[in-house]
């Protein structure tokens, strides 16, 4: 077979560039980046659907005054806790949403639609474990064949299998019993549960006005992440993936702005939430969550936290988080974080 000529080369090298650009443009993964040849989309055409949880992103966009200007509609869905919100997600029911650590990692088990597209991280003291006033129990060993409240698949399903692990129990050595946090704090307060695991400000509210009393919390064990999680069919589409930059920043935003401003932002969360004042007010003093870039540590601490579930047979088998992760708005959340 003979060789090709001079022209024939060159004419086959630019044939190989277009195709590779090509490739580069339509390709998707973990870093993914938009078409940069692409029209804006027409925003003010664009509705984003977002699940939130009660006092949650709205709440606090309201707050920082983050929510006048937004040149595209915003549909909110209420959820009771992440779980549900990352299955509303994943089914294209909603485009974006915020959960704790554990949510996507139930989520990612299940193959889940969904992908992990900003971060930040807050105090774990608020994530504890609860036992009422009176309650016999003073460490961690002797929750040995208690029952223990907790939404499952929520950042306390988390801390509650960490908090175990750590005295060399496992989820097998206590009794589980999955229930949402209205439930959960009525069944606290009558004693039909031994223990609570649960989030701020579920656990402001119940030391403040049930005197529970923190057995743990997620301190030296918890990474304290929390997530924006959008569905891949809103990332897929033009106009949804615009707003969902956008949310996502200002989100970033909101939370900076809340560390500035706790007292304004707790006044805030007691009048969207009804919790009392100084409940709202003794969760914000924590320490809100604040932006942080969606990096390898983050990921690599998630997979750690995925492959203990993994190990205490919580989950099938051996989860890649990575898969989960796309990461093509760091660079405007990086100019959010400042």
């Amino acid at each position: 077979m003979r060789s090709p000529e001079p022209s024939e080369r060159a004419v086959t090298g630019v044939l190989l560039a277009v195709l590779a650009a090509l490739v580069s443009l339509t390709g998707c993964g973990t870093s993914g980046t938009a078409n940069p040849s692409a029209a804006p989309a027409d925003l003010s055409k664009v509705t984003l659907k977002v699940g939130d949880q009660k006092g949650g992103s709205q709440a606090l966009l309201k707050a920082a005054g983050l929510l006048a200007d937004v040149p595209y509609k915003i549909e909110w869905s209420t959820f009771t806790s992440g779980p549900p919100l990352l299955e509303a997600a994943s089914a294209g029911a909603i485009d974006v949403g915020a959960v704790g650590n554990t949510p996507p990692i139930f989520s990612a088990a299940a193959n889940g639609k969904i992908s992990v597209v900003s971060a930040a991280q807050g105090s774990v003291a608020g994530d504890a474990l609860l036992v009422p006033a009176d309650s016999p129990l003073r460490s961690v060993p002797e929750l040995r064949g208690k029952t223990i409240g907790v939404a499952k698949g929520s950042s306390a399903h988390g801390q509650i299998l960490l908090n175990l692990a750590k005295t060399g129990m496992s989820t097998k050595d206590v009794k589980i019993s999955f229930l949402q946090p209205a439930d959960a704090y009525g069944a606290f307060k009558q004693h039909r549960i031994d223990a609570w695991a649960v989030w701020d400000p579920y656990t402001a509210q119940a030391r403040l006005e049930a005197n529970a009393r923190v057995l743990a919390d997620g301190t030296g064990i918890a990474n304290g992440y929390t997530f924006q999680v959008a569905g891949k069919s809103a990332l897929g589409d033009a106009g949804r993936d615009a707003a969902i930059r956008d949310y996502v920043v200002r989100i970033a935003r909101a939370e900076r702005w809340s560390d500035t401003h706790r007292e304004q932002w707790a006044q805030a969360w007691a009048a969207e939430t009804g919790l009392a004042p100084q409940v709202t007010l003794a969760a914000t003093q924590e320490g809100p969550d604040l932006p942080v870039p969606l990096d390898d540590a983050v990921v690599g601490s998630e997979q750690e936290l995925a492959d203990a579930f993994t190990g205490d047979k919580d989950l099938p088998g051996k989860i890649d988080f990575s898969r989960f992760v796309d990461r093509r708005y760091a660079a405007d959340l990086a100019t959010a974080r400042g």
